[in-house]
């Protein structure tokens, strides 16, 4: 049996589009005081419902036609866990996704990284789905919009990765 594309799954595969997605539910507000990137313990980590939510998107992903995919996510864990809770292939940590929470100042510097790092993945990877796992901060700067825990946002990219238009998808 075989999925009919949807106009998700098309038009994650025309090129021109990435997946941007706010980790799943991690409870609390930041990171606490100290906390390490490479030490899942010391941060905001998803809970329970966070996991059950990951794995509902991922499993939602699927009936909309989009069964792998290219995944790259922020180093923070509950983005990282989020990203392997979809079940759509290895998950790849990348720079650009990182929370600029603690330091707002680096927005723009994030914003144009992500955007690089967008135009290199769509040249590299020009019909497969591109999903990124990131924070709220860095999917607000890039579109504009805020997005709640597991939301998805569709965005349609230029040549140099920038956003021209999107498409919000609520978290199932």
């Amino acid at each position: 049996m075989t999925l009919a594309q949807t106009e998700l799954a098309s038009a994650m595969q025309d090129g021109q589009h990435v997946l941007l997605m706010r980790h799943a539910d991690a409870p609390g507000y930041g990171d606490p005081q100290g906390y390490q990137l490479n030490q899942c313990s010391t941060q905001r980590n998803l809970g329970e419902r966070g996991r059950k939510q990951a794995q509902a998107i991922g499993e939602w992903l699927t009936k909309q036609g989009i069964s792998k995919a290219q995944v790259y996510s922020s180093a923070w864990c509950r983005c990282l866990d989020t990203a392997a809770l979809l079940n759509k292939g290895a998950v790849t940590k990348e720079a650009a996704l990182g929370s600029f929470f603690d330091d707002m100042s680096q927005s723009k510097k994030q914003t144009e990284d992500l955007a690089k790092l967008i135009q290199a993945e769509r040249i590299k990877y020009p019909k497969a789905p591109i999903i990124m796992v990131t924070h709220h901060v860095n999917i607000e700067s890039f579109t504009g919009k805020v997005l709640n825990s597991g939301d998805m946002i569709l965005v349609k990219v230029n040549s140099s990765g920038q956003a021209v238009s999107h498409k919000l998808y609520p978290s199932p």
